[in-house]
C-alpha cells in the first residue's frame, strides 16, 4: 500500500495532460464523407440518356428489307427478331440510330461525328450491362477506355470546332466533363474547415442583416432630430451673427429625405394591415 501511495501523485499528473488542440468543437457542423461514384456511371461520363428499351419485335438489321419475311409466318418472323436473338444485334440498331443523329451522308462512318455516335452508342451499352453485371472487371476496364477517348475527341473538337462540338452534345445528349485541372484528396480535416468558414460567415450574414434592421428602425427618428439640430444650429448662428454653416439648401435635402422615408415606412404599414384584414 505504501509503495502504490509513492506514485499516486504521479498517476494524477499523467491524467491531468490533455491534447488541448484535439478538443471538439461546439458548433453544430456534422460532415459526411459524399458517397464515391465510379467513373464509368453516367453522372461522371456525361450521359444525360441511358439506353433506350426496344419493343423487341424490330427484326435484326440484316433481314429488315427482306421480302420474304413480309409474308412469312409469325413464327418465322420471330426467329429474326432482336427478342429472340443476341444482345449484339440490339446493340447494332442502337449504333445505327446514334450514328444517324449525327452522320454527314449516308455511307458516313469515318468522320468524328460518326465516331463519336458510335463511342457513345458502345458506352450506353456497357454501361447498362454494368448495372446487370457489376463485378465484370474485363468489361469495366473497356468502359473507363472508351469513356476517356470520347473525351479525348471532344476535347480535340472543342478546341477546334466549337459549334460542331455543341452540335454534338445536343444531339448525342451529352454534357463534356473535363478532367479536373488540380487534384486533391477529399478530407476530413479540409471540408470541416470549408463547413466552418461557411458556418462563420452565415453568422456574420446574419448579425450584419440584424444590425442593419435594426438601423433602418432608428433610421426615421434620427432624420428628425438631426432635421431639428440643423434648423437650431441655422437659427442661433443667424442670431449671434457669425459665420452661417448651415445651409438653406442641406436642410431641404434633409426634410425631403425625411418626408419621404415618413410616407414609404406609412404605405408598408397600411399594406401591412390590409393583408391582416382580408
Amino acid at each position: 500500500m505504501n509503495a502504490l501511495a509513492k506514485f499516486r501523485p504521479a498517476i494524477l499528473s499523467l491524467n491531468q495532460i490533455t491534447r488541448s488542440y484535439a478538443l471538439k468543437s461546439d458548433l453544430k457542423i456534422k460532415w459526411v464523407r459524399p458517397e464515391k461514384i465510379p467513373c464509368y456511371k453516367p453522372e461522371k461520363s456525361g450521359d444525360l440518356q441511358a439506353m433506350p428499351k426496344f419493343a423487341g419485335t424490330e427484326l435484326m438489321k440484316d433481314f429488315r428489307e427482306s421480302k420474304e419475311l413480309e409474308t412469312a409466318n409469325e413464327h418465322v418472323r420471330n426467329l429474326f427478331s432482336i427478342e429472340h436473338n443476341r444482345r449484339r444485334e440490339m446493340v447494332e440498331i442502337f449504333k445505327e440510330d446514334m450514328v444517324r443523329r449525327v452522320y454527314r451522308h449516308e455511307l458516313d462512318y469515318g468522320s468524328m461525328e460518326a465516331k463519336l455516335g458510335l463511342m457513345t452508342a458502345r458506352i450506353r451499352s456497357l454501361q447498362e450491362y454494368m448495372e446487370q453485371f457489376p463485378r465484370q472487371s474485363v468489361v469495366k476496364v473497356q468502359l473507363k477506355e472508351l469513356i476517356d477517348k470520347r473525351k479525348r475527341f471532344l476535347r480535340y473538337l472543342r478546341r477546334w470546332d466549337y459549334r460542331r462540338f455543341e452540335y454534338i452534345l445536343e444531339k448525342l445528349d451529352l454534357v463534356y466533363k473535363p478532367y479536373p485541372t488540380k487534384f486533391h484528396w477529399i478530407t476530413r480535416k479540409d471540408s470541416l474547415r470549408k463547413l466552418t468558414d461557411t458556418h462563420c460567415e452565415q453568422i456574420k450574414q446574419s448579425r450584419l442583416e440584424e444590425y442593419r434592421q435594426q438601423l433602418e428602425a432608428q433610421q426615421l427618428d434620427f432624420l428628425e432630430k438631426k432635421l431639428n439640430n440643423l434648423e437650431l444650429i441655422r437659427k442661433e448662428q443667424i442670431e449671434c451673427q457669425v459665420p452661417v454653416t448651415v445651409e438653406a439648401d442641406q436642410i431641404k435635402a434633409v426634410r425631403k429625405q425625411f418626408e419621404e422615408l415618413k410616407r414609404k415606412r406609412e404605405a408598408i404599414a397600411e399594406s401591412k394591415r390590409e393583408q391582416e384584414d382580408s
